[in-house]
Parts: structure tokens; sequence; C-alpha cells
């Protein structure tokens, strides 16, 4: 059935029956209900052209990607994300388009995707400390969401973040109460708020325990299989060695095991390994009992809050100043990597 025919049934205009079904408020929940309710019978679904007619929008999300940052394109944990965004996207009866920008060219793509009226908002990932789309976009006043948070920029914006810097600061912790004090941590691009955050939080408890950090055991790059096996395998070679591992991606862990197995260690007993989990849909940490122990915050959860989030900015815009912010605690789960302490 076409919005057309549903109307006609119902005996009321194509807008008002597009409102009634987009929960605009100046139709009645008596008309609402009445709209719903036929919508329902003969199995009427609006697509997103219909319902951008009837309010003026496009209902489109925007997700744009530099190209410096082209490889998260093909990185589960951005697929995962996608997905739990577009699983909002869907709810609401918007799409999404996905688009790549030379890196510094971000301001002439905004400016004209405004300006086609091609987009209502857009998702910003892997935010810097000092991120400047956040400027950008608050000055062209496209309603936007970061996954993630940005340090070094005092102007309001909204987000969704997870609780990095407590997150890190429970598993040094952990492993402290284990034994460990030679603890290192493999950790994302430091340039990205997220990996500063985790940063801070395996400092600060290796601080109020009293145990001094070691540079040679704090290492910082993208987090690749290659890098976490090149990281691990150099500390490993140490005279004085870690006994535990910090990791921030269980796709660079899985580089760390292979480094491990390869000095003919076990995991879990000569070495203990602690990782952050997104508890990505095609890269399970093991089945009921976790292969690695592990800081988990589901990516894809955190895709469809960043969805929720901007939608309701675009359904019932607020005052700049007033930004939405959503904090995300990880959960901490012991799993098989991780053990006391070896003695010396």
């Amino acid at each position: 059935m076409k919005l057309k025919e549903l109307s006609n049934l119902l005996g009321l205009s194509p807008t008002t029956v597009s409102r009634a079904l987009g929960g605009y408020s100046e139709v009645s929940e008596k008309t609402r209900l009445k709209v719903q309710a036929a919508a329902d019978e003969h199995h009427y679904n609006p697509n997103s052209r219909a319902k951008g007619l009837a309010t003026g929008r496009a209902m489109m999300i925007g997700h744009i990607i530099p190209t410096a940052s082209q490889h998260e394109m093909v990185n589960p944990i951005f697929g995962d994300f996608l997905s739990g965004a577009s699983h909002s996207y869907s709810k609401h009866g918007y799409d999404l388009i996905l688009s790549q920008v030379q890196t510094g060219d971000e301001e002439r793509a905004y400016s004209k995707l405004k300006s086609k009226g091609a987009i209502d908002g857009i998702v910003v990932q892997g935010p810097t400390a000092d991120e400047p789309r956040i400027a950008l976009l608050n000055r062209l006043q496209i309603p936007f969401v970061l996954h993630g948070r940005a340090s070094g920029v005092t102007e309001p914006y909204n987000w969704v973040d997870v609780n990095n810097t407590h997150s890190f600061m429970r598993a040094t912790e952990f492993l402290l109460n284990l034994g460990h004090r030679r603890i290192a941590l493999i950790n994302g691009l430091e340039s990205m708020d997220f990996a500063q955050r985790r940063r801070q939080g395996y400092l600060d408890a290796l601080r109020l325990a009293g145990v001094a950090a070691n540079a040679d055991y704090m290492h910082s790059a993208d987090m690749t299989e290659e890098y976490g096996y090149q990281a691990a395998l150099s500390m490993l070679q140490l005279a004085t060695p870690p006994t535990a591992m910090l990791v921030s991606s269980l796709i660079s862990a899985i580089g760390v095991r292979r480094a491990i197995e390869e000095m003919r260690l076990r995991m879990g007993k000569d070495i203990s390994v602690v990782i952050h989990d997104d508890d990505i849909s095609y890269l399970k940490n093991g089945r009921d009992i976790p292969i690695f122990t592990a800081t988990r915050s589901s990516v894809y959860e955190a895709g469809e809050l960043c969805g929720d989030m901007l939608i309701d900015l675009i359904e019932h815009p607020r005052a700049q100043a007033d930004p939405l912010h959503k904090l995300l605690e990880s959960q901490l789960l012991v799993g098989q990597s991780t053990g006391s302490a070896p003695l010396p």
C-alpha cells in the first residue's frame, strides 16, 4: 500500500498521515493512534523519501570518513559501530550515507552536504584530543554526535563515550592485586582521545600503588595484529620483561598472543594479559569463558546510542549550550589470560 492509498482510506491528507506516523506533536493522539492502527492492519511502512517530503528532511545521517582514517572502513570495530547506528536509523525511518573526503577538505564537504540538504545530521568517529570537526560543525549548525570525547575542546558538543580512564585504571588495579608490578601498556595512537584517557587510567593506578612507570613498557600505535605482535615481542626480549600486559584492542591482543607463544611462554601463567574488548560480532573473545580477561563495552551498543541521540537532536532541537552526554561503564570479565605474578 502507498501513502496516498492509506490517506484516501482514512480520509486524511498524505501530510497528516505522514506526520502522524512520524510522531509529530501537532497531530492529535487520537488521530495518531487511528493512523498507526490502519498502517499496521494494511502493512504500510513509510519509506524515507516519502517521510522526507512530508517533514522537509533528507532522512539521511552522514558518516564522513577522512582519507587519513580510511583504514577504519575495513576495521571490524567500525563495522559493528555502523551496524548499531544503522539499526537506530532504521527504527526511526532514516538512512545512512557513508562518504570519504580528502583530509583537510572536511569543511567544503560538510558545507556542500548542508547546502544540498543531503543530510540531517552527522556522527563523528575517532576524535582526537583537539578534534577540529567540533568547531566546524557547530559553526555550520549541523546536528552531530561524537563517538568519544575531545579533552582539549571547551565548546559544547554532544557525545557518547565509554569511561576509558576508569576502565584502564580498574584493569591495572586488577593486575596489581595479582602481584604484578612490571605491567606494560600496548595502547592505541595517543593522538586519539580514547588512548590518552586509557594511558591516564593506567598511570593513575600505578602511581596510587607506588609503582614507577617504565617508558620501556609503554607502546602506542595503530591497533593492528602486527603492532601487537611486534610490541609484545620487543618487550618479552628485554633483560627485565614485563609480567603482565594491558592491551587496548582484541585485534592487537591476537598479535600479543602470537608473540607469547613464539617465545614459548604460557599466557595466564608466565605472563598475564588484559585487553579492551568491544564485543565485536565476528571476532568474539571466547564463548562461556573469555579467552582474555577484558574490560568489555559493546561498540554496537555505542553506535545505536549515538544514532538515538542524534535523531533526538534532529527531531527535538535544543540550545547549543545544553548538549547531551552519555558515559558508558565497561564490565571487567575475568578470563583465561591472567594469573598471579610469577615468582622471581
